[in-house]
């Protein structure tokens, strides 16, 4: 199964770990990142990813995101036709970058974009071309399915 995780999920386990939440899908996270290294899931990577990252201004939570790239399956790069479903999504509501991550993982087949922006969620809750879910809810998810 094809996953993208976007630049803020990426980013998860640098944040306050004193909160419940973002502990919770920080754990998630790195549970997500485990099973990519174990090939029982995909990830696929895009030129807004490697955009956003190269802006941090944080060195070390940039390197630990770029080593990432090198597990991804696929690679989506602009094109006239994401730039088209990237302002589709942008016409929902979504901010611009934002809108680019889940044309990217559109354009890469992908079966879940997790984020942990609360934002994006709330705005494509029921998104007919991709699930979107932060990481604690595709961890539920995923391990109730593999119990069927």
């Amino acid at each position: 199964m094809m996953i993208y995780l976007d630049n803020c999920c990426f980013n998860r386990p640098f944040d306050d770990q004193g909160q419940i939440r973002i502990r919770l899908e920080a754990e998630a996270k790195l549970f997500i990142q485990q099973q990519i290294i174990e090939k029982t899931l995909e990830l696929a990577w895009s030129y807004i990813l490697d955009f956003e990252n190269s802006v941090n201004p944080f060195p070390e939570r940039k390197m630990s995101v770029v080593r990432w790239k090198r597990h991804a399956a696929v690679y989506v790069g602009e094109s006239a036709a994401l730039l088209v479903l990237a302002n589709e999504i942008q016409s929902l509501g979504v901010a611009p970058k934002d809108s680019l991550h889940v044309a990217c993982s559109i354009e890469a087949r992908c079966s879940y974009f997790m984020t942990t922006d609360d934002h994006l969620l709330k705005t494509l809750p029921d998104y007919g071309k991709i699930q979107i879910v932060n990481p604690v809810g595709f961890v539920t998810e995923s391990r109730g399915e593999a119990r069927r």
